[in-house]
C-alpha cells in the first residue's frame, strides 16, 4: 500500500506540471478532432485493427465515418491488450463520458454520436487545452508554410526538413523553395541564399526548432560545392542529402535553432501496409554515423530521437559524452510503457539532469496530447520512485522537482521558449 501511494502522490503532483509538447504533427489550423473518426483515423489504430485482421477496405474515402468507426471498434476486443487501446479509453472517459470497463462495439455508436456533440463545441479547443494543462505545442511545418493564421506563442513553429534533404533533386522542390524564397537554386551559392531566407522567415515567425526524420543508412558529411550542380543533373538525391543536411547544420549554427534527428525509420517496408503504418527499422543504425557532424557543430544543440529501445543505450553514451547530444523524448515503436520505463531509468540514472527531455506527444489532434502523457507520467512517478525516492536518494518534493525538468523545464531551456 505505501508503494502504490508514493507512486500516486508523485504521479499526482506531476499532473499538475503544465506541458509545453516539444513535436506533434498537429494542423495549427484545425487542432481538434471533429469526429471519432479523427481519433481513431490515428494510425496506431488503423495499424493494430489491419494486423489483427480488419480489411483495409474499411478505410475506403468512400466509406462513411460512423461504419469505419464500428470497424475499428469491433476489432478492438483482438488489441484491447495494447498501450494505443489505452489511450482510447483515456480519451472516452475524459472527454466523451464513458463510464465503463471496456469499450466493445456496442459502445461504438454512442461514443460516435457524444463526439459529434462534444466536439461540436464552440470553445472545444480551449476546453482540450485546459484539461491537457497544456501551455504550448510544437508544430512539424513544411519549407513554404506562411505560418498564418495562428498564435505562434501557442502552436510554436519548427521547420521540417525531409523535403528539402531528401527531394531537392525534384523540380517541383526547387520549384516550391523559388516562390517561398525568391530564389531559383542553380548552385551552392543560391541554395544557401534560400536557406537563410527560409531560416529568416521561420525565425521571425516564432520557430524554435529544425527537425528531420533520417533512415538507418544516412550519413552526413560536409556539403560539396564543386559537385552540387553536377549532383544535380544526375537527380541522384542520395549525393545531394548528406551535404544539404550538412548545410541544414549550419543554417541551425547561424540562427541558433536546435537541431532534433530523428534517427533510424525506414520507409514503406510493409508496402501494402495502412497509410502512414508501411515504416519500420532495422538494427544497422549507429550514432557513429554522426560523430563528424556532432564534432563539427559545438553550438548546435541535438536533440535525438532513436526509434528502437535496443539503441538507447547508445544514446544515453553519446549524450553522456557530447554537450551538444540530447536524448528526446520515446519514439513511435518505444513508445509503450515497458520501452518507456527501461529507456527511461537508463537515461536519468546516467544524463545529467539539465539534458533530458522527457517526452513528446508525436500527436495529430489535441485529443491525443493527454493521454499519452498521463501514461508518460505514471511511468516517470514509478521510476522515480524506485530509482530516487526509496533508496533515500531524494526526498519526494526533489524528485517532483526532477519530474518538472523533464517535463517542462528543459524543454523552455533547450528550445528557449
Amino acid at each position: 500500500m505505501a508503494t502504490d501511494s508514493l507512486v500516486a502522490d508523485l504521479t499526482s503532483a506531476l499532473s499538475n506540471i503544465p506541458l509545453i509538447d516539444p513535436h506533434s504533427h498537429i494542423d495549427p489550423l484545425k487542432p481538434v478532432s471533429k469526429s471519432l473518426d479523427d481519433i481513431l483515423g490515428y494510425h496506431y489504430y488503423t495499424e493494430l485493427a489491419h494486423s489483427a485482421g480488419m480489411s483495409q477496405a474499411a478505410l475506403a474515402k468512400n466509406i462513411p465515418a460512423r461504419e469505419r468507426v464500428r470497424e475499428i471498434v469491433r476489432h478492438m476486443d483482438r488489441y484491447d491488450n495494447t498501450a494505443q487501446y489505452g489511450w482510447f479509453l483515456d480519451i472516452a472517459r475524459t472527454f466523451l463520458g464513458f463510464t465503463g470497463d471496456r469499450i466493445t462495439l456496442a459502445d461504438a455508436d454512442k461514443l460516435f454520436d457524444a463526439a459529434e456533440k462534444t466536439f461540436a463545441q464552440v470553445d472545444w479547443e480551449k476546453q482540450v487545452f485546459a484539461k491537457t494543462k497544456l501551455e504550448k505545442i510544437f508544430l512539424t511545418n513544411e519549407f513554404d508554410d506562411p505560418l498564418e493564421g495562428f498564435d505562434t506563442e501557442t502552436y510554436v513553429p519548427c521547420l521540417r526538413t525531409d523535403t528539402l534533404v531528401f527531394q531537392m533533386d525534384k523540380p517541383e522542390t526547387r520549384r516550391r523553395l523559388a516562390a517561398c524564397t525568391g530564389v531559383e537554386v542553380s548552385d551552392a551559392a543560391s541554395l544557401r541564399m534560400a536557406l537563410a531566407k527560409l531560416f529568416m522567415h521561420f525565425t521571425r515567425k516564432g520557430a524554435k526548432a529544425c527537425a528531420i526524420s533520417l533512415p538507418p543508412s544516412f550519413h552526413p558529411v560536409p556539403f560539396d560545392d564543386e559537385h552540387f550542380y553536377e549532383q544535380m543533373q544526375f537527380h541522384d538525391f542520395h549525393d545531394l542529402a548528406p551535404g544539404i543536411f550538412w548545410m541544414i547544420a549550419e543554417s541551425c549554427r547561424d540562427f541558433r535553432l536546435p537541431f532534433d534527428l530523428m534517427i533510424g525509420v525506414n520507409r514503406r517496408v510493409y508496402e501494402k501496409g495502412v497509410f502512414q503504418g508501411q515504416d519500420l527499422f532495422d538494427q544497422r543504425t549507429s550514432l557513429i554515423q554522426y560523430k563528424e557532424l556532432f564534432n563539427a557543430f559545438p553550438d548546435v544543440t541535438f536533440p535525438v530521437s532513436v526509434l528502437t529501445s535496443a539503441q538507447n543505450q547508445e544514446l544515453v553514451a553519446y549524450s553522456w559524452i557530447f554537450p551538444n547530444v540530447l536524448p528526446n523524448g520515446h519514439w513511435w515503436y518505444s513508445n509503450t510503457p515497458p520501452y518507456i520505463r527501461k529507456d527511461l531509468t537508463e537515461r536519468i540514472t546516467a544524463v545529467p539532469k539539465t539534458k533530458l527531455i522527457g517526452y513528446y506527444s508525436d500527436a495529430y489532434k489535441l485529443e491525443f496530447v493527454l493521454p499519452k502523457y498521463s501514461m508518460y507520467r505514471r511511468l516517470l512517478a514509478n521510476v522515480l520512485a524506485d530509482e530516487f525516492v526509496r533508496p533515500g536518494v531524494l526526498s519526494e518534493a526533489d524528485a517532483v522537482a526532477l519530474g518538472t525538468r523533464l517535463l517542462r523545464d528543459n524543454v523552455r531551456e533547450v528550445f528557449k521558449v
